[in-house]
Formats: C-alpha cells, sequence, structure tokens
C-alpha cells in the first residue's frame, strides 16, 4: 500500500477515522428521518426565516443538546392541562412517541434550516391539524389548540429549554445579547404559528413562565404521559444508552419547582451525568464536523 508522501499525521488521523465517523453520523441522520416516509435531512438554505448568522442556526444544530432540551420541554409542557389535554385526546403519544417526537424535530428543523416557503408549509400544516384539535378539559373548560395562549406555554417552554440545553452543553459562556436574540428569532415561528403572548429577551421568557405557574397542574394524565416518556424503549439497541442519557439529562435541566411538581427524586450524580451528556455531545460534534 502506498501513501501520499505529503500526508501529515493529521490527515491521516482524519482518513482513518472517516469511517466511523460516517458510522455515527448515518446513524443520527437515521434517528430523525423515516426512510419509510421518503423523508431526509433538511438542506440549510440561506433564503429562510433566518441564516447562517442567526443564534436559532448554533443552537438547534446540536444534536445531543437539543434531545436534553427536548426532553425538558416536554416535562414542562404536559404541566399545562389545555396542552396535555390535547395530546390525550387527540393523538397516539402511547403508540407512537418515537414518530411524534421525530415529526416535532424535522419541523424544528424546516423552521430553522429550510428555505422561507418550507417553513411556511410546515408552519400551515401544524395549523391545520391543530384546527381540529379541540375538546373539554375533565373540569369542563374548553380548550383549541390553535388558542394564542396554549401555543405560548408551548413555545416559551420550548423555546426555553432548548436554549438553556445549548447553554449547558454547547456554548456555557453564551453572551446575554444572543440569548436574547435567541428569544427574538424564536418569536418569529411562535408569531406565524399564533402564539401570544410571546417572549422576543430572557426577561420577558422567565416573566411568561413565572406567570403560568399558578395554571399548572399534577395528575393522573400527568404521571402517566410522563412515565410512556421515560420509558419509551428505544427503536435500536445502540440508542439505548443516548436515549437513556438524553433523558436524565433533560430531567436535570428542569427547574426546581417543574422537577418538585413532578415528583422526581433528589438529584444524585449529576458532576457525572453532566461529564457524561457532554462527552457524547462532542462526539456527535466530531463526527459531523
Amino acid at each position: 500500500m502506498a501513501y501520499p508522501a505529503a500526508a501529515s499525521a493529521g490527515s491521516l488521523g482524519d482518513l482513518l477515522a472517516r469511517p466511523v465517523k460516517q458510522a455515527i453520523a448515518g446513524q443520527v441522520v437515521a434517528l430523525f428521518n423515516d426512510r419509510s416516509r421518503g423523508e431526509r435531512p433538511v438542506q440549510r438554505r440561506t433564503d429562510g426565516l433566518f441564516g447562517p448568522r442567526a443564534v436559532a442556526w448554533r443552537v438547534h444544530g446540536d444534536v445531543v443538546s437539543m434531545m436534553v432540551g427536548g426532553i425538558a420541554g416536554l416535562m414542562l409542557q404536559m404541566l399545562y392541562p389545555p396542552v396535555l389535554a390535547g395530546v390525550w385526546d387527540h393523538s397516539r403519544f402511547r403508540h407512537d412517541l418515537a414518530g411524534r417526537l421525530r415529526r416535532t424535530a424535522r419541523f424544528i428543523a424546516l423552521t430553522t434550516y429550510g428555505s422561507r416557503e418550507e417553513a411556511e408549509a410546515s408552519i400551515a400544516r401544524v395549523r391545520a391539524i391543530h384546527d381540529h384539535v379541540r375538546g373539554t378539559l375533565p373540569d369542563g373548560t374548553p380548550y383549541a389548540a390553535n388558542d394564542p395562549e396554549l401555543l405560548a406555554w408551548v413555545h416559551v417552554a420550548e423555546a426555553t429549554t432548548f436554549l438553556e440545553g445549548w447553554i449547558r452543553y454547547g456554548e456555557p459562556g453564551m453572551s446575554g445579547a444572543d440569548r436574547d436574540r435567541y428569544f427574538a428569532e424564536m418569536a418569529v415561528v411562535g408569531e406565524m404559528l399564533g402564539a401570544d403572548p410571546l417572549p422576543r429577551s430572557r426577561a420577558e421568557a422567565r416573566a411568561i413562565l413565572h406567570g403560568f405557574r399558578p395554571k399548572l397542574l399534577v395528575d393522573h394524565r400527568v404521571r402517566e404521559t410522563a412515565r410512556v416518556l421515560l420509558t419509551r424503549r428505544a427503536d435500536s439497541p445502540w440508542q439505548e444508552p443516548l436515549q437513556r442519557l438524553t433523558q436524565e439529562a433533560g430531567l436535570d435541566l428542569l427547574p426546581g419547582w417543574a422537577r418538585r411538581m413532578h415528583g422526581l427524586p433528589p438529584r444524585l450524580g449529576v458532576p457525572l451525568l453532566r461529564a457524561g451528556t457532554l462527552g457524547v455531545a462532542s462526539t456527535l460534534r466530531w463526527a459531523f464536523r
């Protein structure tokens, strides 16, 4: 076998590592794209709602911190009764939770990285689905998925936890200006979905979260939904450790008051959990670099 005369140790290392990187990246891509439905990875476009300079581009491009933030976001969202009712009454979350999570991830990818046309089409599809999601809470209160306040809770919980996941595992030194910019960017999508009120800064996000707290509760439906989310089996054996790690890291990301509402036990082994999650995050970034 002949080696290029000018090959450096670094380039040789990259050459040898390439199959490993491709294998890891391929498995992760398959996790978020249903090949049976003809789904392919969303291509990054510069003619979308944002662009390469957007804070959302770097926050939403990190696999592990988004998975961690996603778990925390779901645990927050289910505490608001109208949100949980829509899932409970109108979805097959017990039988197709992986599909539901994958569709949510695809919506985020399309609205962040897709063309404006793709983003607008994705938002229109969600609004059309929401038009048919309505019903009555156990106490007799009517709910509708396109209600601005319901959408506002989904939005603020999701944006807050995605950002917190990125700060913890991707960019601990993120500037305050960029943190505010992220909320301002996400408000573009929230407004197109019909959410109100919408935060455009960290301070506004904290205020909205605080304002919702008297409306949050835990009942048997919340406990059952959380149980399904946290005990679901991965689609394949290799995903199991990643899923378990990101779930634990997601619960760790929750604010203390939300952990108490869910009745979660005291946090043990936090430094080891965070170090392990950061290690996996770094490995996946290396694979996609």
